[in-house]
Order: structure tokens, then C-alpha cells, then sequence
């Protein structure tokens, strides 16, 4: 069954700073994203809206954007230098100069700080899924599309992958909750039920599950694998996914 109207971050666990998510206006123009419809068991044809991070307007006092602005940017200095493991939330308000109250209050935890500064990569990555040049954007088959998918999360994911096991795993559940994670599946289930898969709802579940930072950071820290040779390997499975029931 389609998404239908809008849905916040916040629906899934507290927005902190994370600019609201909505979905495409059926008024969009420009190219059309593959995932944008979804035919119903009936065969009629209804429009699949993706969520897309950062559209729409958070409104804000110029003070309390300007705090966020310091907390973020103290974080991200802060992460780099010492690691996420390293730093703590008292570490991250007095480099912002704010009180540790503000902090709490306006992030929640090191999860939700980590969520905020992952908002930016993760619309790049979406934006391109949405309206970029083919196998990833509009345009491929959908099994081609689903494997440019795996190949192009994984090399997102090992770019910030300390922040986003932060996000996934800080309190139980996270990594479902999230609305970043709402668009992968949504992205994944589509284009498993174009290419015939049965039961794409399950099948997007076991693809995302494959893909969670905490498993990731396993195959390659722990067993030192390849990125590229994982990439080829968790694409090949998102293809077997993708086959048709015969």
C-alpha cells in the first residue's frame, strides 16, 4: 500500500534538528523518479510520493538556528578529531559554548546529533536516486537500478560510518525509525515489485538489514573486506532478490 500525504522524521522518533520530510508534490517537474508510481493489485496505476529529507521549512529563532549551527559544527570538528566513540555530549556543549540543557534539549542524545549532521549526505544520495542519470536515477531497469542502489548506500555508508552506526543503534530500534531509512525501503520495495519479486516488503527488509551500518562495519572492519568486492556481493544478492517467483 502507498505512503500517502506526508510523514515527519518525528513520526518515527524526535526530529532534534532534522529539516522536516515530505513527500514529492504529484506537481514536480522535471525528471520523474522511477519509484514515483506503483501499480495496485487491481492494475490501476496510483502515484507513489517518495520522502525526500529537506524539503519544506523548519522555522526558528536566528538565535536558535545560530546555536544549532555552533553545536553542529563543534560536533563534527569534535567527532573527527577524537572519534564518535570519544566524545561526550558535555564535550560538545562547551566547545559550542551552550549549556548542556540547550543541547539536550534540542538533539536529544549523541544519536540525534549524529541523525543532523548525516541530513546533507543523505539528501545528496536521495536527490540522486529521485533525479540523477541512470542505473541509480530514472531510467534502468529495476533490478539494474536496485544493485546501483547497494553499490552507491555502501560507499555513502563508508564515507560517515561511525555517524550513522551512531544514529542507527543509539537507542533500540533507531535505524527502523528513521526517516532516511523510510525512503530506502520505500525506494527498495518499489523496485522489487517492478521487477515481479514476491512479497517486495519482506525482501526490501532483508536487502536494508544487509546494509546496516553495525553489519557493514563488521564485514569490514572485523573480516576486512574489500568495499568494492562487498559491493559486488551485496549487489549480486539484491539481484536474487529481485528475480521473479516462478
Amino acid at each position: 500500500m502507498p505512503f500517502e500525504g506526508e510523514f515527519c522524521a518525528a513520526d518515527f522518533r524526535p526530529c532534534y534538528s532534522r529539516t522536516r520530510v515530505r513527500f514529492m508534490s504529484p506537481d514536480v517537474s522535471g525528471p520523474e523518479s522511477g519509484s514515483s508510481t506503483v501499480s495496485r493489485p487491481d492494475s490501476e496505476t496510483c502515484r507513489v510520493e517518495l520522502p525526500v529529507l529537506g524539503v519544506g521549512v523548519v522555522h526558528e529563532r536566528a538565535d536558535a538556528a545560530h546555536n544549532r549551527l555552533r553545536v553542529l559544527a563543534a560536533a563534527e570538528q569534535l567527532f573527527a578529531d577524537r572519534g564518535v566513540v570519544g566524545v561526550t555530549m558535555d564535550d560538545i556543549a562547551a566547545a559550542a559554548g551552550v549549556g548542556k540543557g540547550t543541547l539536550y534539549r534540542r538533539f536529544g542524545d549523541k544519536g540525534g546529533l549524529a541523525v543532523a549532521l548525516l541530513d546533507q549526505r543523505e539528501r545528496e544520495l536521495q536527490q540522486q536516486i529521485l533525479t540523477g542519470a541512470p542505473p541509480l536515477g530514472p531510467g534502468a531497469d529495476p533490478a539494474g537500478r536496485l544493485g546501483a542502489f547497494v553499490t552507491g548506500y555502501l560507499v555513502f555508508l563508508d564515507g560517515q560510518l561511525e555517524l550513522v552506526l551512531l544514529s542507527e543503534t543509539s537507542t533500540p530500534g533507531a535505524r527502523l525509525r528513521s526517516g532516511a531509512h523510510g525512503f530506502w525501503r520505500q525506494h527498495c520495495r518499489y523496485l522489487l515489485g517492478q521487477a515481479g519479486a514476491p512479497q517486495p516488503d519482506l525482501r526490501a527488509d532483508l536487502l536494508l538489514a544487509a546494509l546496516a551500518a553495525d553489519q557493514v562495519r563488521h564485514w569490514l572492519h572485523d573480516h576486512r573486506r574489500d568495499l568494492h568486492d562487498l559491493a559486488r556481493g551485496l549487489s549480486a544478492a539484491a539481484l536474487a532478490l529481485a528475480q521473479p517467483h516462478r
